[in-house]
């Protein structure tokens, strides 16, 4: 019976000791090793394509649509006429406020006779040498788009004539390749368009002005402008002095005559007045031409040849080039991000495109939306596709800090607990995890290591301090429990077996 004890006794202690040292038994530990790498941080958000700049282009006037000039897709330049209403009841408000700003001048004059005036020679001198002085020798200045001459030495178009408008300012002259060879158009004291030759003069609008080109290698586009006087003209002092002269003249002659100076006050008035209605019947003309009030992209073009259109009705919309994404970030997000920064775009109508942009508008007031606060941020292309269109749905990512050749663990091996971040680490590394069992087991618990974090990504966490390269660290603990039941043994199960009860294991990861 002693033995019997005996070799129960053994039996059973071996028992415990291969529970207590079997791996299976054991808490496992999933590891990773502190290394050195690179942490993007950014902040994802979605939205949809805009144009930097999208203008619905509407007429102040009503009428027919007489021209349509552009459809959609085509580049425009500022100033280029787009469409044309029916201006024939404008035109005839021009040619009355003309015809009434002449019998103003007549009746002025009349005026002057009536009351014994004796400077009428002296006003004919006037207006001779101050057509005279407008009529200084006449060039064509090539100028970039601020109307700032340029220092390209370009052979000018040749300018003749006798300018007959009787006031000063500047003609602009665009000239563009077309499909009748070399077109101009004018703008500024004159409006118009026409074909540019070289062996023929062509009028400039209403001025009394011709042109003609030096060459067939006239280089277009260009833009030049006329100035009405051309002060850098070799005549212009000249005719100067003999304006300046004819007015002292006309003025010694007024203070020595006894006219009705009420009279010619009232006249003078009421050509001022008629010549300000005549300006007010031009401006109004030239809003039966509607132009491109920014160089772009045409976009749509609702309207036909023959509609009718009125204020407010739209012709078209035009658009810039550039392409931006418009994203709404929470107010957590968006605290985050600053202009400048870089960010990535994705479509989802275009899955294998990817475009670089960077930040530059951000919402400086959010808005409210069932309690939650949304801010939207712009996002330039840094390029432009052309299977990228307005209203399309974009994803956006902006980095918002990069930090390379720093210490990294996965964010998943990093607990907090009263505000404090720690790691769990052991001071050797452990065995490799045995095929097909997950992690390591290890009777020794791992260690807590207060740590202090930087930024993280997606996976991974910046390490400031508290760790080393080449660190160990517990990313994951899984633990078993058994719970074993069994009979006492006795001789009769010493000799006929013994029975022991089955166990249960627990994983938790944490």
């Amino acid at each position: 019976m002693s033995v019997i004890i005996i070799i129960i006794i053994l039996i059973a202690g071996y028992s415990g000791y291969k529970k207590i040292t079997s791996p299976s038994g054991a808490t496992r530990y999933l590891t990773a090793t502190v290394t050195k790498g690179t942490i993007i941080s950014s902040i994802t958000g979605s939205g949809q394509v805009s144009a930097s700049s999208e203008i619905n282009i509407t007429p102040t006037v009503s009428g027919t649509i007489t021209g349509v000039s552009v459809s959609p897709g085509d580049q425009v330049k500022q100033g280029q006429t787009l469409f044309t209403i029916d201006s024939a009841t404008a035109q005839k408000a021009v040619r009355d406020a003309e015809v009434n700003l002449q019998s103003a001048e007549l009746s002025l004059q009349t005026a002057q006779a009536q009351n014994g005036n004796t400077d009428t020679n002296q006003q004919t001198s006037v207006a001779n040498a101050y057509n005279a002085l407008l009529n200084s020798n006449f060039e064509a200045i090539p100028v970039n788009s601020n109307q700032v001459k340029t220092t390209t030495d370009l052979t000018a178009p040749q300018i003749t004539g006798n300018y007959s408008l009787g006031k000063e300012g500047v003609i602009n002259l665009h000239f563009y390749s077309s499909n009748g060879g070399i077109s101009f158009q004018a703008s500024g004291l004159v409006q118009g368009t026409s074909i540019a030759n070289t062996s023929i003069t062509e009028p400039i609008g209403n001025s009394g002005l011709f042109l003609s080109l030096p060459n067939s290698a006239f280089t277009t586009p260009s833009d030049w402008v006329i100035n009405i006087p051309n002060k850098n003209a070799s005549n212009y002092l000249s005719n100067y002095n003999t304006y300046q002269s004819a007015l002292q003249s006309q003025n010694q002659t007024n203070s020595n005559s006894n006219i009705n100076q009420l009279s010619l006050q009232s006249q003078e008035l009421a050509v001022t007045k008629a010549k300000n209605a005549l300006q007010d019947a031009k401006d109004n003309l030239a809003n039966y031409y509607i132009r491109a009030p920014f160089s772009g992209v045409i976009a749509s073009v609702p309207v036909l040849k023959g509609n009718t259109a009125s204020s407010g009705t739209t012709l078209g919309t035009i658009i810039t080039p550039q392409q931006v994404a418009i994203m709404s970030l929470n107010e957590v997000d968006v605290a985050k991000v600053q202009l400048g920064q870089k960010a990535t775009m994705t479509f989802d109508a275009i899955p294998d495109l990817t475009i670089s942009g960077k930040v530059v508008q951000i919402d400086s007031i959010g808005t409210v939306s069932s309690g939650v606060v949304s801010y939207n941020v712009k996002i330039n292309f840094d390029t432009n596709d052309s299977r990228v269109k307005a209203g399309m749905t974009v994803s956006g990512n902006i980095i918002t800090n990069i930090k390379q050749d720093v210490l990294t663990v996965p964010s998943s091996a990093i607990k907090t607990q009263n505000g404090t971040s720690y790691v769990q680490l052991f001071d050797t590394s452990l065995a490799a995890p045995v095929t097909g069992v997950q992690g390591s087991p290890s009777l020794i618990p791992p260690v807590s290591q207060t740590v202090e974090t930087g930024i993280s990504d997606d996976t991974n966490t910046e390490i400031v301090s508290g760790l080393k390269e080449g660190n160990q660290i517990v990313t994951k603990t899984i633990t078993s429990t058994a719970s074993t039941s069994s009979t006492a043994p006795s001789l009769l199960s010493t000799v006929g077996g013994n029975r022991t009860g089955g166990g249960a294991t627990r994983t938790v990861g944490r």
